[in-house]
């Protein structure tokens, strides 16, 4: 009986399930949204048990896809949405919804560290800056708002951990309070250099270290399956990795100076920087792209808060189109935006702006401006969000990003990817499979049951489907960019409250 690999992508909006077999190709794959709930402005939650019934619908139905035995997985991989924060009891019920990652109730808490003069002491040990983005605020606000939360913490009773640790501990019947690398690098709680959690911070924070996780590498055995349908009990969970690193990792990205991005929910530009944690000075964040043995690769990463969301929001809060994909059908129907601009701040403005009261704009409508212009300036601004993002990398690299990896479910919307090379001005590689952040997950585990012998037999499975080649002049390209900047300025925070 041939083995294959599970891998369960946790993300923001949905979890994937992909069945791999040991040469690397997608057997079955499995796809379930799940609810996104908006208590307040600017606040997002999910709720654990629709996640985890997600997550049981999707394994199950991979498997059927695949149509293999449970008795023949050799290992499952977890991939998850990093900063959405989730505190649990001991039988694995959260106390509280999970607070997303887009979630911004916290601005206030990161604000008051900031005047406190304690964002450089963050960012030298966690590579981070001081936002509502990380978890570590997050944790705080459900101790102080869940009735006797801190008590029962600090008495030991209650559990913090991103949804990979969650995932683990109700896989595993409460065997495994872990995470990885990774996930522990986005907590603001996570000394990167030295790899351990910082009781400094954690006291600043007001979060117990009792509640933290175990921290492990991003490849290893670190607990078995229990009770789980579908699954044979003893089965390894030998994968995790946060959703960006995943996807650098399933991009095989293992060159320093590789990069990729994803766009999912939001879009995630990260660079291989190989064993040196490179400090940005362009707004962007250090982190930790993967560790193996005892082998640690950094990465600089930067991030848009908002990508395939702000399609989901013509969708859902517009109702200009009934479904994601038919974008690219309303969008091609003109030339092109027009005047219109569309900045998707709907979140505030992440990287290299870092303004969580920011809000999305759109200018430049008259009387002929229809939903295919709008269409068109969403895709735009999805684009012009890398832009920024890759000219503060290049800034921090010392020298210009000459080609980029793409993936995530918009990389299929074959007008965003060229458009993509063209405002940037270099080469966009797709790949084979977009699904590059489970797969990574499902790598990170085959390299640790034996499914795969090295990083050269991964290189092997990785390959490029099709590259868009910049089209664009060098004077449109600067038109275009310049409108986008003057639209951004309008979106920050000091100018509308001044």
């Amino acid at each position: 009986m041939s083995r294959f690999l599970l891998s369960l992508d946790q993300g923001t909006t949905g979890s994937t399930a992909l069945v791999v077999g040991e040469d690397a190709r997608i057997l079955g794959k499995a796809t379930r949204e799940f609810p996104q709930h908006f208590p307040e402005a600017g606040w997002v939650e999910h709720e654990p048990e629709e996640i985890w019934a997600s997550i049981l619908d999707v394994l199950a139905a991979a498997m059927k896809d695949a149509g293999v035995s449970k008795n023949a997985c050799a290992g499952i991989g977890i991939t998850n949405q990093r900063e959405t924060t989730v505190v649990w009891d001991k039988s694995g019920r959260a106390i509280h919804r999970a607070i997303v990652w887009q979630d911004r109730r916290t601005a206030d808490a990161c604000a008051a560290l900031k005047n406190a003069g304690l964002e450089d002491a963050f960012r030298a040990k966690t590579g981070l800056v001081l936002d509502p983005y990380f978890s570590g605020t997050k944790v705080a606000w459900i101790l102080d708002n869940v009735p006797n939360a801190r008590a029962r913490a600090e008495a030991g009773e209650l559990f913090f951990g991103t949804i990979d640790s969650w995932l683990v501990y109700r896989l595993s019947q409460g065997q495994a309070h872990v995470t990885d690398v990774t996930n522990a690098s986005r907590t603001l709680l996570f000394d990167i250099h030295r790899q351990e959690w910082d009781a400094t911070l954690a006291t600043h924070l007001r979060v117990p270290l009792r509640m933290l996780p175990k921290v492990a590498s991003s490849s290893e055995i670190y607990a078995k399956t229990s009770g789980v349908a579908g699954l044979a009990d003893g089965t390894p969970i030998a994968g995790i990795a946060g959703d960006q690193q995943a996807a650098l990792f399933g991009q095989t990205c293992f060159g320093v100076g590789e990069a990729k991005c994803t766009y999912g929910t939001g879009a995630f530009l990260l660079m291989n920087t190989g064993s040196s944690a490179v400090a940005s000075k362009n707004g962007l964040l250090t982190t930790i792209a993967w560790k193996l043995g005892n082998t640690t690769t950094y990465a600089l990463e930067g991030s848009s808060f908002i990508a395939g969301a702000a399609v989901q929001w013509l969708r859902d809060g517009l109702g200009i189109i009934k479904s994601a994909s038919e974008i690219e059908v309303l969008a091609r129907s003109v030339e092109s935006a027009g005047d219109v601009v569309f900045v998707p701040a709907l979140a505030g403005l992440g990287a290299p702006h870092w303004d969580p009261h920011a809000r999305g704009l759109i200018c430049g409508l008259s009387r002929d401006t229809t939903k295919a212009h709008l269409a068109r300036a969403t895709l735009d601004g999805i684009a012009f969000q890398i832009v920024d993002l890759v000219t503060a990398m290049a800034a921090d690299a010392g020298k210009p990003l000459a080609r980029m990896r793409v993936d995530g479910g918009a990389a299929a919307n074959e007008l965003l990817m060229q458009f993509q090379a063209d405002v940037l001005g270099v080469h966009v590689d797709r790949p084979k499979s977009v699904e590059t952040t489970a797969l990574g997950a499902a790598y990170l585990a085959g390299l640790a049951v034996g499914v795969f012998e090295d990083l050269d037999a991964v290189k092997k499975a990785h390959h490029v489907e099709r590259t868009f080649s910049p089209r664009m002049s060098e004077g449109e390209r600067s038109h275009h960019l310049a409108r986008w900047q003057r639209a951004v300025v309008r979106t920050r925070s000091e100018l509308r409250s001044s």
